[in-house]
Formats: C-alpha cells, sequence, structure tokens
C-alpha cells in the first residue's frame, strides 16, 4: 500500500537522522537519489519528506535541497505531534528501558468509570497500573484503560514489553490519533510511593490525559500518564501558516 511505503521512508530517514547518519545542517540525498534509493515515486518521497518537515526534523530550501535541522533535547523529550510508546521514545533519546507492571485487572465500565474515560457504560475494560524506568529511575506512572473488544488476549507480560507493538504486529490493529489533555495535578500516595518523591520538594504532577483511536474510528484506549516534574519535557514543532 501507498501509505505503508512512504511510512517506511519516513521513519528510515528519521532513524538515520537521529543516528546523526546525516549531521545537523546537512543536506540529504537529492530526490532522485531517494526515489531511486527506496525504488519508489516521487510523491511517495515527497509525502515522506512532508512528514519530517511537520516533525521538525528538515527543512526544504528551494533550489538547494532538504537541510537537516534536528537537535536532540535534553532530558527525555516525548513528542507532541506524534502517538508514540515509552519504549519508542526511549530509544529515540538513547536511554534504557524498562516498564514494570503494578496491577493487571479486568472490570466493566460503570457510569463513573465512563464519564471519566469516555467508554461506554457495561464496556469490558483491561486496567494497568505500569511504572516506566529511565536508566533505571521510575519516572512516569501510567494509568492504562483498553477496550477489551478491540485488544483482545492483552497480558501482563505483553504490558511489561509493548502494548502497541503487540496492538500492531499481532492484532494488526491501525492506530489513527490521540487526543491529549496537559495539567498539573496535586501527587498522591501512590506517585509519591514509587516515583520516589518528596512531597516537601514536588507537591504536584505533570499528567498527560489521552483519548486514542484506531482506524475504525472506535476510541480504544482512555490513559493518564503521570510523570515527575524534574524529568517532564514534551515537545512540538510548530508551522506558521500563512
Amino acid at each position: 500500500m501507498p501509505k505503508s511505503i512512504y511510512e517506511s521512508i519516513y521513519k528510515d530517514l528519521k532513524r538515520r537522522i537521529e543516528s546523526d547518519e546525516f549531521a545537523y545542517r546537512e543536506l540529504l540525498p537529492s530526490e532522485n537519489v531517494l526515489i531511486r534509493n527506496y525504488n519508489c515515486s516521487r510523491n511517495t518521497v515527497r509525502r515522506a519528506i512532508g512528514r519530517l518537515v511537520t516533525d521538525g526534523y528538515v527543512q526544504t530550501m528551494q533550489g538547494k535541497g532538504v537541510r537537516n535541522i534536528y537537535r536532540p533535547v535534553e532530558q527525555t523529550a516525548f513528542t507532541i505531534g506524534e502517538i508514540e510508546s515509552f519504549r519508542e521514545s526511549a530509544i529515540r533519546n538513547g536511554h534504557t528501558y524498562d516498564t514494570k507492571v503494578l496491577l493487571f485487572m479486568e472490570l466493566t465500565a460503570d457510569e463513573s468509570l465512563a464519564e471519566k474515560t469516555g467508554f461506554p457504560a457495561g464496556a469490558e475494560i483491561y486496567y494497568l497500573q505500569r511504572l516506566h524506568f529511565l536508566d533505571g529511575k521510575p519516572l512516569i506512572i501510567n494509568h492504562n484503560y483498553f477496550l477489551k473488544e478491540c485488544t483482545l488476549g492483552l497480558t501482563k507480560e505483553i504490558a511489561e514489553t509493548s502494548i502497541y507493538d503487540y496492538l500492531e504486529h499481532t492484532l494488526h490493529m491501525t492506530i489513527v490519533n490521540s487526543r491529549r489533555i496537559m495539567t498539573v495535578e496535586k501527587i498522591t500516595e501512590i506517585d509519591e510511593k514509587y516515583l520516589e518523591l518528596n512531597v516537601e520538594d514536588y507537591n504536584c504532577m505533570a499528567v498527560v490525559t489521552s483519548y486514542t483511536y484506531n482506524s475504525d474510528g472506535i476510541m480504544f484506549e482512555f490513559t493518564q500518564s503521570r510523570h515527575r516534574p524534574d524529568y517532564f519535557r514534551f515537545q512540538e514543532h510548530a508551522v506558521r501558516k500563512g
């Protein structure tokens, strides 16, 4: 499919940029070279480059080519504009990572949970609490709610590796978009216990609430990610529209 071709080119170029195969401010290979190397159409290459532009990796320059403008940021940066798993973010930023499942259970959404998550009352849900470690340090607690009918077979073992990898490559789900809300909230006992926080130093958490949808238009995930404030950073690339 054309979409998978341009996405694979995008991901490969992104990987090569992040690994410094193309130095900062260096021009990428010409359009004709990319067409030949990837054995694809001109439009496919342009779609891949266009996505790199949108994500802030490259800049197109009339008559010159495409320049790498990617600069790694300090700490661990999660990308607002993309749907990226913790594992993918850690790898992109060159960190070691680990995930521990603190709680895994199945439940039925009552009216209160339905109102909180957006899932219909009566829906069967997987509920997980996961603790994410970066370079051995606990930084994020995720409260994950997954619609069971869309994520059948999810287990604690899968949740400790990569849920999205399981959904995309085993269940063949296409994850399309996610609506996110960022807030600052009071620290909880769970935050304090697992993230090794001293409430005298930090009494608030950075919280990212996500509503994520598949290609059938079904919201299959509601997640609240609670981040240590001293390691929290989200990045976005903004483009001014004329």
